[in-house]
């Protein structure tokens, strides 16, 4: 073999040994929790199976896998409504958690007004508010939207104000120093520096996304998986009930991870859950 066929083979090998690591990486994320998962529903249908429990009252993940497949028209039209009310309510609530963080922080003296309130709508029960906004706004999208909003913008805020307010307070004054404002040290060093911070409160925000959007159609809809799940448990369709429940699960880790993506594309210097890292 030439020395030019050597160069030209070198580059080739190490590709293909970085592409074999991501496999085996890949593999050691996926498989530990995917083993995990079958041990369970292998408990869990042998356990039913062994103790006789009816249907009703705890069906065995075959019997929900039978659900997933004759309903699975259904459950996928009921999941594209409730993706559409996710994705709405969590953009929503991310540009008014990052709106309400900005300006707590940009204006001192609203900020000391506004922060109370905030945390003082944050108790009030969001159940007790899905009837009163189904009154106000009816029972098409918006009040589903609304009611994700209320629920998920405040993780949000509490992240993005904890990065705004965690600079170092070498930056701020080196800024002043070259006679920066307030507004462009806020553009500059404060905003980029609360990245970080503001992904780990928008990965929340989207998990409390999927419960507010099952709990407005809960209170009110004609479509949509918290409709099937409700309409189902009238008929004492358990095993619906539970495929449902998977439905709803999908869809929120299939937004959780799209999130999770986004962030080490936008983010990449933002320090990232190693469930495997020894210190």
């Amino acid at each position: 073999m030439t020395a030019i066929d050597q160069a030209t083979l070198r580059p080739r090998a190490v590709a293909r040994g970085a592409l074999l690591r991501r496999v085996r990486k890949a593999a050691s994320d996926i498989l530990p929790p995917l083993a995990l998962l079958l041990a369970v529903l292998a408990g869990w249908e042998l356990a039913i199976r062994l103790l006789k429990v009816s249907s009703f009252v705890l069906p065995a993940p075959s019997a929900i896998a039978g659900a997933l497949i004759a309903k699975q028209g259904m459950l996928l039209q009921a999941a594209r409504v409730t993706a559409v009310e996710i994705a709405w309510g969590f953009v929503l609530s991310a540009v008014v958690g990052v709106g309400v963080a900005l300006a707590i922080v940009r204006f001192e003296r609203f900020g000391r007004a506004l922060y109370p309130l905030v945390v003082l709508f944050q108790t009030v029960p969001k159940v007790a508010l899905a009837p009163i906004f189904i009154l106000w706004f009816g029972y098409d999208l918006a009040p589903k939207v609304v009611l994700i909003v209320v629920i998920a913008f405040f993780p949000v805020a509490i992240d993005m104000m904890h990065g705004l307010q965690s600079v170092e307070p070498g930056f701020i004054a080196l800024m002043r120093s070259v006679g920066a404002k307030r507004g462009e040290i806020l553009r500059r060093v404060q905003i980029p520096y609360s990245l970080p911070h503001l992904m780990a409160g928008l990965k929340v925000a989207v998990t409390l996304s999927v419960i507010g959007a099952i709990v407005g159609e809960f209170a009110g809809a004609s479509e949509g998986l918290g409709y099937v799940i409700q309409l189902s448990s009238t008929q004492l369709d358990t095993a619906l009930v539970f495929a449902a429940l998977v439905a709803v699960s999908v869809l929120g880790l299939a937004f959780y991870y799209a999130l999770e993506f986004a962030e080490r594309l936008l983010v990449p210097w933002a320090p990232k859950y190693d469930p495997l890292h020894r210190s």
